[in-house]
């Protein structure tokens, strides 16, 4: 039987021991990240917990709506063991038919279904050494890091409110509304706190922050969830520095750093060249009519 728990009745031992040890995990899905990120959400519950679906939601206007979050790339179904294609399906029309729209990633694991988009994740595995990853970088990352080899640049802590200065000058102004940058500053907060993410700053030679990446750690992953860079820290080719730094840092522990996207081929190819492969998961988008025969 599959159940509709709301958030307030949903037992949080027995979600989160289903996220944590189901094939799909992903610390997206966790109860303490989605009640960050999320402005609502429930669960739908199969049996006793033997597989969750987490539906993050809105409202506007009276409207009730299913609405993927910022910083929460894949969610979908999380079964401790496998999923199948029905078990997918059912799921899938339990979503209470009051949410009249549908927007929902669902995880690298899920079945292809109509009204379902695809969407390109890059994952790079970190090898057991730094060198095994560079013969995998493609002629020109090899070209750009011979030419920062000497460079003054240098990585360090560095706090969210210098990456936000940053963000709100680039184009992430664009993405991002003042709420949404305060979610991401609590999630920081908590996932430093807790050992589950870290953030770097690139400085340049007089000690002025260029860049920054925010990485969230689970499992095996390492997730680059937000970066910022300057237009001196671009030239620099800052970004590329710091993840060089990271896969040196990294190697031999059995990581694998998740770029998170992007469909923008510019970003793809940026990630690319570091020799990430691709990784697609599923975009469910359905409208109030298409949710009648859904």
């Amino acid at each position: 039987m599959i159940s509709y728990v709301k958030r307030q009745d949903l037992d949080i031992e027995k979600y989160d021991d289903c996220i944590e040890k189901s094939v799909q995990s992903r610390i997206y899905a966790f109860s303490w990240y989605l009640d960050i990120v999320a402005d609502n959400w429930d669960v739908l519950v199969l049996e006793d917990y033997e597989a969750v679906m987490p539906i993050p939601w809105r409202k506007k206007y009276g409207i009730k709506y299913v609405s993927q979050p910022h910083f929460c790339q894949q969610l979908g179904v999380f079964s401790k063991g496998i999923i199948t294609e029905e078990l997918q399906k059912k799921m899938l029309k339990k979503i209470p038919k009051k949410f009249v729209k549908i927007t929902l990633n669902l995880n690298s694991y899920s079945f292809f279904l109509s009204k379902m988009l695809e969407r390109k994740n890059y994952i790079l595995l970190i090898k057991e050494s730094y060198e095994e990853n560079y013969k995998d970088f493609n002629k020109n990352r090899k070209r750009v890091l011979r030419k920062i080899k000497d460079s003054s640049m240098y990585i360090d802590n560095v706090e969210f409110n210098t990456l936000l200065e940053i963000a709100k000058k680039d184009y992430n102004h664009l993405i991002y509304k003042d709420s949404d940058y305060k979610k991401l500053n609590k999630l920081i907060s908590i996932s430093q706190n807790s050992d589950t993410g870290f953030m770097k700053g690139v400085y340049n030679e007089n000690d002025q922050v260029v860049g920054g990446v925010f990485f969230l750690k689970s499992r095996s992953r390492l997730i680059y969830l937000f970066s910022v860079m300057t237009t001196e820290g671009k030239k620099l080719n800052a970004a590329t520095f710091l993840i060089s730094h990271v896969l040196k840092k990294y190697q031999n522990k059995n990581y694998i750093l998740d770029f998170e996207g992007s469909m923008n081929k510019g970003i793809a190819n940026f990630f690319r060249s570091f020799g990430a492969k691709e990784e697609v998961y599923k975009e469910l988008k359905t409208n109030a009519i298409q949710r009648i025969i859904f």
